[in-house]
């Protein structure tokens, strides 16, 4: 049975995500920014899977801050995570910027993901088999420093699609780097049945069943265990995709070291 942590997940992919993990009798460990909503979640995934090993953090993604004393925590009430989700995303906000004046969608769905899990990885690296799942998208465009900066506001949908570029460029170079840890991109699938993609378009094409299948698949399968630095596109089948290319800048190398130079330094102090 693995340790499982996924984040984002008192709702949508995530939460059906943890609730099907759940029932198979792994460890979950689920994530949200309110309190309230953790506990009830949590207690909701314990009585429907018999499972109570399951526990809960609280931390809003939109603060490195409280990303940065989650990571702490993690380290410190966790002995071994074998399987990290970054699931955590937004698309529409009630406040476009954060408190450092960064792009509430570039922070919660990238920059937040990435100082979680460099902040944990010892933890990872005491499983046998450690993975990470980064959640990416179809809709990914070329990262512009001043976006990324918080120097330049574009639309929603603009900054969105370059914080899932910028995700799906760091998984590949997180692949990179930690040979031992299989690191995954994955589009879940376009326009799933869940609360973001209604609040964003006002429609869905697929049940959220889609990508918590894969989800689920990508997290446990042994089909999946050597698969690490891949890209994985649930848009290209019918019931479920198959591994794919990215945008073509997730595979460019100075836009790849721009991008990670540019990123350490603005999570540098947390």
């Amino acid at each position: 049975m693995k340790n499982i942590l996924i984040t984002g997940s008192t709702d949508g992919l995530g939460k059906l995500t943890a609730l099907k993990l759940a029932k198979e009798g792994h460890t979950v460990h689920i994530h949200g920014r309110s309190d309230a909503k953790v506990t009830a979640i949590l207690s909701e995934i314990k009585a429907l899977s018999g499972n109570d090993k399951s526990k809960g953090y609280v931390a809003d993604f939109s603060d490195l801050e409280a990303v940065s004393r989650m990571a702490v925590q993690i380290n410190t009430e966790i002995p071994v995570i074998d399987v990290l989700i970054n699931n955590a995303g937004v698309f529409k906000s009630k406040t476009s910027v954060n408190k450092d004046g960064l792009d509430i969608r570039m922070v919660v769905n990238y920059l937040a993901p990435y100082l979680l899990t460099n902040a944990i990885l010892p933890v990872l690296k005491k499983s046998d088999n450690p993975r990470i799942i980064n959640l990416s998208s179809a809709a990914q465009a070329p990262v512009s420093e001043t976006v990324l900066t918080g120097k330049e506001q574009v639309s929603e949908s603009e900054t969105y699609a370059q914080s899932k570029l910028a995700l799906t460029t760091w998984s590949f170079e997180l692949a990179q780097i930690e040979k031992n840890i299989v690191v995954i991109a994955v589009n879940p699938g376009s326009l799933l049945n869940t609360k973001m993609a209604i609040e964003a378009y006002g429609q869905h094409w697929s049940p959220a069943e889609k990508g918590m299948n894969i989800l689920f698949e990508l997290a446990i399968s042994e089909t999946y265990k050597d698969s690490s630095g891949i890209y994985f596109d649930n848009d290209k089948g019918e019931d479920k995709g198959h591994i794919s290319t990215a945008h073509p800048d997730a595979y460019n190398t100075s836009k790849i070291k721009s991008l990670i130079t540019l990123t350490k330094s603005l999570v540098a102090k947390y």
